[in-house]
This record gives structure tokens, sequence and C-alpha cells, in this order.
């Protein structure tokens, strides 16, 4: 009788330490899905064409959405990735730092670095306003020679290539209406650009993509959505910014009546700090 108690109880012990054995097993991987989902750098490529395009056309990195994480220190693993690349130039689509976290040597390391790789233009996202801190930033990215495009427009020439590269700021400066604020600072950016000009834009919002292509706008690099933030296996993102729950753009190339649209899944994270079936995207554009 005694004998049987003590193996009963042995058996329960043992349970007990299976059951502990599992639960340590089970949030070690969870943590490690974790990590390996907010840190492992993807790269996406496209392939652009138009007749447009002349010479030997350009090599475009487009980043977005960093809200002022690190990758590695002084942002190495992102650098590297990036240089390995050789671009032309290098674009970031907004929401450089976070509304609540302005980290300078995250920030200011990776783009001091970036444009000694190749020419940096940037657009605001809503965060940079958000924050308060944007006017402080503004002057401490045109100390590194990032070319910030306020509703603006400058002609490129790389490799025997002309194209005219556009930027819109971000509608949470004024406020109002954002389809209604993005439509008219275009018009006003892109006044004197002809048909037979190739548009590269860069916009934080994908959302507005029935506004760029009533202008007409080529290719739209964009960001804002986070891909989603998680990503459900044959069906997309499931919740975005500005767009609600199964956002119609959050990921990928969209293409509608001759403007094609690059959304990329962005670097950071922002409200919600975990990403699922989403890593962060660095995005290779290929204009032939």
């Amino acid at each position: 009788m005694a004998k049987s108690h003590t193996r009963l109880l042995s058996r329960e012990v043992d349970m007990k330490k299976k059951k502990l054995l599992l639960a340590v097993v089970v949030i070690i991987c969870a943590g490690l899905f974790s990590y390996y989902q907010n840190n492992k750098l993807d790269l996406s490529t496209y392939t652009i064409t138009s007749q447009k395009i002349a010479g030997a056309g350009l090599k475009v990195v487009q980043l977005s959405d960093l809200h002022s994480k690190e990758f590695g220190e002084n942002q190495y693993r992102l650098v590297n990735k990036v240089k390995a690349v050789e671009p032309d130039i290098i674009t970031f689509t907004g929401d450089l730092i976070d509304q609540k976290k302005y980290d300078e040597n995250a920030v200011l390391s990776l783009m001091n670095q970036l444009v000694a790789i190749a020419p940096t233009y940037y657009v605001t996202g809503n965060h940079e306003y958000w924050s308060g801190r944007f006017q402080q930033l503004e002057q401490e990215l045109k100390a590194a020679n990032i070319k910030i495009l306020h509703n603006q427009k400058e002609e490129l020439h790389l490799n025997g290539t002309r194209l005219i590269i556009a930027g819109v700021d971000d509608p949470a400066v004024s406020g109002e209406e954002a389809e209604v604020t993005v439509a008219s600072e275009l018009d006003k950016a892109l006044q004197g650009v002809t048909k037979q000009d190739f548009i590269l834009l860069l916009s934080h919002r994908p959302e507005l993509f029935s506004v760029y292509e009533k202008l007409d706008i080529d290719l739209v690099l964009s960001g804002h959505a986070h891909g989603g933030q998680v990503r459900i296996p044959f069906v997309g993102g499931l919740a975005a910014p500005d767009q609600g729950f199964f956002p119609k753009y959050t990921a990928g190339i969209y293409e509608k009546d001759g403007t094609t649209m690059i959304v990329n899944r962005g670097l950071g994270n922002s409200i919600i700090p975990q990403r699922v079936f989403n890593t962060p995207e660095i995005v290779e554009i290929n204009i032939n």
C-alpha cells in the first residue's frame, strides 16, 4: 500500500516536471519567434519598366517606418544590407522616429551612413509631427545632407537616365482631410511636369492610391501600413493605420491605369510592439 502511494506521488512529480519543462520550452520558442519576426531583415526586389526611361536605368532602395528601432550597434546590420544592394539613390518614406521615442543615435547614425552610400531622399510620416520634435529632426537631417522633399519635386539625372522625383508631406501636419490635402499639394508640386516625364513619388500613405493614380504618377513608394502588422497566410495583413481591419494596401506592388505603387512593410513598430509573419523589409526597385 505504501509503495503504491509512493509510486503515485512519484508519477505526479514527474508529470509536474514534464509540464514545467514543456512550459519553459514554449516560452523560449515564443521568445525566439518574437525576436525573429521583429528583427530579421528581408530584401524584396521589384523591376519597373517604362518607355519614359532612357539610359541604364536606376536602382533605388526604399526604407520606411523605422520608428527609432535599432538593427545592431550603429545600425550596422541594416546599413550593410543596403550597401550590398549598391543603390543609385536611397529613399525613406516617413516615420523615421516614433511619437513616443526619439532615439537620436539610432536615427542619425542610420541617416548619416545612408547618405554616404548614395543620395538619400526623405519625406515625413505622421509620427514626425505627432512627436513634436520634427523641427529638431529636420535641422539634423539637413545637416547630414539628406534631401527632404516638402511638397516639391527635383529633376534627377543618373546613369544617363532622367526622371522627376517628388515628395509630399504627410497630411498629419495640416490636420485637414488627408485626401484633399495630398491632392492639393501634389497638384502644385507637379506643375510643369509633362506626360513624357517619369515621376517617382515618395508619399507615406498608401491608402491614397486613388489620388496618385488620378495625377498620372508612374511610381509611388509608400509605407505606413506596417505590412498589416500581423500577416495571415494567403489572406494578407490584419490591420493598418487609416485602413482598419483587412486593409487593401499593406505590402507589395499595386497597379492601376499606368500607376504602380510599392508599399514597404517597414522596419519598426509603434503602438503594437509585435510583428507576426511580417518581418522588417528593405525594398530594392530597378527602374528600366
